[in-house]
């Protein structure tokens, strides 16, 4: 007989976040998205992905009574000072292919090194509302934006994105490459080690 699993509350509704985290720690916890459990989104009012991971865990755990796992991700790119940054998600207000098609608008006149850009996931596990010590880990993943987008894997800018040392875009990953390339595969695994210590 297996002994149960601890629950985690992922304290995320992106379907795309939720099946890469049930993907990478489905051996360690058993991982319940926070809608599951009727708690909704709290505003991201934070001014860096740490703060708004933060936000977003200790709000799960109030609800829910559970330790909760929270990520704040992005793309970053430096040419345009940092955008879509912590507004990836919601950069043009209009989903995923949207917001491909105003990155590729915004990039238009950008040639060579300053296509440069990265994926950045922060991630926060707080055992209760009041944890003065929640695990923060980070991942950064390096690459340049496509001048158009290829593959059908993944989600937000997977498409248009081409990790360091790839030809393939992020989209053409299998989910096993991209969970162990990625930034929040990085950022995963740096969790894992810590919760071992």
């Amino acid at each position: 007989m297996t002994e149960k699993l601890p629950t985690l509350v992922v304290a995320s509704h992106n379907t795309g976040k939720i099946t890469e985290f049930e993907r990478i720690l489905s051996a360690w916890w058993r991982i319940q998205p926070q809608a599951t459990l009727g708690v909704t989104a709290i505003p991201e009012t934070g001014l860096s992905f740490i703060e708004n991971a933060m936000l977003k865990a200790r709000h799960a755990c109030r609800e829910t009574g559970k330790a909760a796992l929270a990520d704040d991700s992005g793309l970053v790119v430096p040419a345009l000072g940092g955008a879509p940054g912590l507004y990836s998600a919601r950069y043009s207000g209009a989903g995923d292919a949207a917001n491909n098609a105003l990155l590729l608008q915004n990039m238009r006149a950008l040639r060579g090194e300053r296509r440069e850009a990265f994926y950045i996931a922060v991630l926060v596990l707080m055992h209760g509302p009041e944890d003065p010590a929640p695990i923060v880990t980070e991942g950064r993943w390096y690459g340049h934006i496509a001048d158009a987008p290829r593959g059908h894997h993944g989600f937000g800018y997977d498409p248009l994105f081409i990790p360091q040392g790839e030809t393939r875009h992020a989209a053409e990953l299998t989910h096993e490459e991209k969970d162990r390339m990625s930034h929040r595969g990085m950022a995963v695994t740096q969790l894992l080690k810590r919760c071992r210590e």
